[in-house]
């Protein structure tokens, strides 16, 4: 006889086979894949692409003084750090980019001591990026470059100084070449990988165990995605000429306008070989550029608005602007062009900063000085000069034309074509016929002199050409105030400088004999990297990242502009001290 069942056991068993039934319709509905599908795109989006505002301030404690400045400063906060829109397609994951210089210190000058400091970029105490970076959350946090990376200035008027940094200044420091160069580096690394950046990330961030699979999917990623920007950039390690390598830009210089022929009309390096090295210019004072103003010979009001570009390639400033933004990979549309206007207002009413040391200027020497401005410099550099604000002839101006001659009306022409087809609204580009006399506004932050940087203070550039030194080192930010300009010269690294300013590599010219010899034919080679900082000098820790200048490269050349130059010694001492009060 069959034992009793439980009074519980019929409606037990129908339960659960109640549950297995609507289980199994819920697997097997078809709106059961669809509420994944939506799940996984919400979250791939989520976690990938969702934008959040950016808050320029937020790496600052709230209520700090640090964070309540910042939020006084807002546009230049927004200048110094704001996004412009480009981590779609430029951005660094910025766990990846923070632990960068720890994973591949051996990619970095100097063997990678202080970080990103040893690229020579202005670094702002208690900020968690260098001056110019832009962090904003596009899914992720991610890192890209604002138009500070190149125009902002750091200067000390004494070792024991923290640097005063200046946005909207000459960014004399900042190597960007070295810059690229690292990352091209750092990806060719076998731990540019899951495997050798995972410990040093999760050591910094908190992260969870899915960021774990994210990063394993998205490091490949990047460093495609870093791959494609070097690739763009390889045209300034082709050639000037057979077996000639492009000069190195060095710091606080690029090549401004072959960066826009390769990049927006895709150049052929093969072809084109010029070369044109130029300073990153100081941006400030803006309304002076795009003012009215009384032109000597026409005897009437002018509107005046100056190029940015050293060439005078794009007559208003708006253009450069927005030109340099394209570069950094804005994309254009409103809100680009709303946002360039915001950074032109800006720089409308952005001052440099006066002279540090103004109170120890000899105000019977500046007097004097004055005078010798309006006599010598003024016709080029004030306002209702007769070349103020524009280009001074090259054969007249007599300066290194290689950066010149690197722009062409075809160039130009290109280049508003492209503007056009892809929306953007400004002002036309040409081929001038020479160098822009700019405002001298802020001159003293301006070293080094001249447009490709070939002179290195204000004491070089009045002395007559031939006897100018024909190399410095750059990229220093001590301020030399007999000299007007950054210091430039040492006592310990003047034997290195004098054997390496004129180096040679030899090219093969032809065949000859019945051996088949060669005969070489000296070469003039840049200093490519000669000399990174200070090896044993007491100054290494002040000036670790400098750069060896030479007026016999290509396009580094340290002639012409001898204004000033025959005065004595005397009148010279007065316009410096006049010039340090602009």
């Amino acid at each position: 006889m069959a034992a009793p069942q439980s009074s519980h056991s019929q409606p037990e068993k129908g339960w659960l086979a109640r549950i297995k039934s609507a289980l199994c319709r819920i697997v097997g509905s078809p709106f059961l894949l669809v509420a994944i599908a939506f799940a996984g795109f919400g979250y791939t989006n989520y976690k990938f692409f969702n934008p959040e505002p950016q808050d320029v301030c937020g790496d600052l404690e709230k209520g700090s003084a640090p964070h309540k400045a910042c939020r006084q400063n807002i546009a230049e906060e927004q200048f110094k750090y704001g996004s412009m829109n480009a981590e779609n397609d430029r951005g660094i994951p910025y766990p990846i980019f923070y632990v960068m210089p720890r994973v591949f210190p051996q990619c970095l000058p100097g063997g990678g001591v202080g970080g990103y400091r040893a690229l020579g970029i202005p670094w702002e105490e208690g900020r968690e990026l260098p001056v110019g970076f832009s962090k904003r959350r596009l899914g992720f946090e991610r890192v890209t470059q604002t138009c500070a990376v190149c125009h902002a200035a750091s200067y000390r008027m004494s070792i024991a100084d923290k640097p005063t940094i200046v946005p909207a200044g000459p960014s004399h420091t900042t190597h960007s070449q070295e810059f690229l160069r690292f990352l091209a580096c750092a990806i060719k690394d076998e731990d540019f990988s899951l495997k050798g950046m995972w410990q040093e990330i999760k050591r910094e961030f908190d992260l969870g165990l899915d960021d774990w699979a994210i990063y394993a999917l998205l490091i490949p990623v990047v460093k495609m995605r870093i791959q494609d920007q070097i690739d763009g950039f390889s045209w300034a390690d082709s050639e000037i000429a057979p077996g000639v390598k492009r000069p190195d830009w060095g710091p606080g210089r690029d090549d401004p306008m072959n960066l826009t022929k390769f990049f927006l009309l895709n150049a052929d390096r093969r072809k084109d070989m010029t070369t044109g090295n130029a300073d990153f210019p100081a941006i400030w004072d803006l309304s002076s550029r795009e003012a009215d103003f009384v032109s000597v010979d026409e005897k009437k009001s002018t509107r005046g608005p100056h190029a940015l570009n050293f060439g005078g390639e794009t007559l208003d400033p708006l253009a450069v602007i927005m030109d340099s933004a394209l570069g950094l990979g804005a994309p254009p549309g409103p809100h680009f062009e709303k946002q360039m206007k915001e950074i032109r207002a800006y720089l409308q009413g952005k001052k440099p900063p006066p002279y540090p040391l103004l109170a120890t200027v000899n105000q019977d020497d500046a007097r004097a000085g004055a005078a010798l401005y309006r006599r010598e410099c003024a016709d080029c550099h004030e306002a209702g000069g007769r070349w103020y604000g524009k280009a001074v002839p090259i054969e007249a101006i007599g300066t290194d034309r290689t950066r010149f001659d690197t722009w062409a009306q075809e160039d130009a022409d290109g280049a508003n074509r492209v503007a056009e087809e892809i929306g953007v609204n400004r002002r036309h580009m040409v081929k001038n016929i020479g160098y822009v006399a700019t405002p001298l506004t802020g001159l003293w932050l301006k070293a080094p002199y001249m447009h490709n940087g070939g002179i290195a203070n204000m004491k070089e550039l009045l002395t007559p050409p031939s006897e100018r030194s024909p190399y410095f080192w750059r990229g220093c930010d001590l301020y030399d105030d007999e000299n007007m300009g950054f210091v430039s010269r040492f006592a310990k690294t003047e034997p290195l400088a004098e054997r390496q300013k004129t180096v040679v590599g030899y090219r093969e010219a032809r065949k000859k004999g019945a051996r088949g010899e060669t005969e070489r034919e000296e070469v003039l080679l840049p200093p490519h990297n000669l000399h990174r900082g200070f090896v044993g000098a007491e100054e290494s820790a002040a000036c670790p990242s400098i750069w060896l200048q030479n007026s016999r490269v290509p396009g580094d050349g340290n002639q012409g502009h001898d204004y000033g130059a025959w005065l004595g010694e005397t009148e010279k001492r007065q316009l410096i001290e006049y010039l340090k009060t602009l």
